[in-house]
């Protein structure tokens, strides 16, 4: 069966069984080295992009898959190293039209590569406002408080803390703040 042959190098995105995308990405690599096909596939990657999550307070980096059930092949793709990609266990297909695998965009992996680079940060806090909070770090430690508004997309929450006879606010990260 002939494919499309390209002398040209791409990438081009796989579909496996979801949850199955790194034991893929592995056994395609050891296929590629055991049937000498290195000079036609070349990598082999799962895209993930780390998350930085806070929960109870601590931070915690975690993978995330952008696209689960996706593993993505840098190859030229020939009969061969059609063959060895396709014939993978648990890879279902190549992504593109009939038979024939499309490569992705230049731009497309590009920004997906930046994304899998670059940290981004989720907020997963339990506040809410008028919750009576304790700060835990800076200089307003061990002060209480109430929480006048959260905005989760920088991280940050304003409380309301007894001063000098009055409230005022203070604009802290969520890592400096407890729930009473």
């Amino acid at each position: 069966m002939s494919k499309q042959q390209t002398a040209e190098r791409n990438w081009y995105a796989i579909h496996t069984y979801a949850g199955y995308e790194n034991a893929v990405a592995r056994n395609l690599k050891q296929r590629i080295e055991s049937l000498g096909m290195e000079g036609k596939i070349f990598n082999v990657v799962v895209p993930v992009e780390k998350k930085i999550k806070i929960k109870s307070g601590k931070r915690a980096e975690e993978e995330e898959k952008i696209y689960p059930g996706y593993v993505l092949v840098d190859m030229i793709v020939t009969d061969d190293s059609w063959y060895v990609v396709r014939n993978t266990p648990r890879v279902t297909g190549f992504v593109g039209s009939g038979v024939f695998p499309v490569p992705l965009d230049k731009k497309e992996v590009d920004g997906l590569f930046a994304r899998m680079s670059a940290e981004q940060v989720e907020h997963n806090i339990d506040l809410s406002a008028d919750d009576a909070v304790i700060i835990t770090d800076g200089p307003f430690k061990e002060l209480e408080g109430k929480v006048a508004e959260v905005d989760k997309s920088r991280g940050k929450v304003k409380v309301l803390v007894s001063m000098f006879g009055r409230e005022t606010p203070v604009e802290l990260d969520f890592l400096q703040v407890k729930k009473i």
